[in-house]
């Protein structure tokens, strides 16, 4: 069907139109910018949150370090359970 440009109804189908179109280009432009908004705001999230990976993997180590240390001085100050410390009686040695 041939709709005649000069008449009401075309221009009115053309600025529904023309206004269609303005309206889902703002829309996908704005949808891009909270796009890239979300990904700056994830991409500074996951920079704080290697940073505190980082900082807490430097805690464990120092953390396990210590607790060597501890446990190896431990060790060395603490005799093994059922022993004692005797003097042996030359006398007694050989029978």
């Amino acid at each position: 069907s041939f709709v005649d440009r000069n008449s009401d109804e075309y221009r009115q189908r053309r600025e529904r139109n023309n206004m269609a179109v303005k309206k889902s280009r703002l829309k996908s432009k704005q949808k891009a910018q909270d796009t890239l908004q979300r990904v700056n705001q994830l991409k500074e999230e996951n920079e704080r949150l290697e940073a505190k990976i980082k900082l807490l993997t430097k805690e464990l180590s120092v953390l396990k370090d210590l607790f060597l240390e501890h446990a190896h001085n431990f060790a060395d100050n603490v005799q093994p359970v059922g022993t004692e410390t005797t003097t042996t009686n030359p006398e007694n040695s050989g029978q």
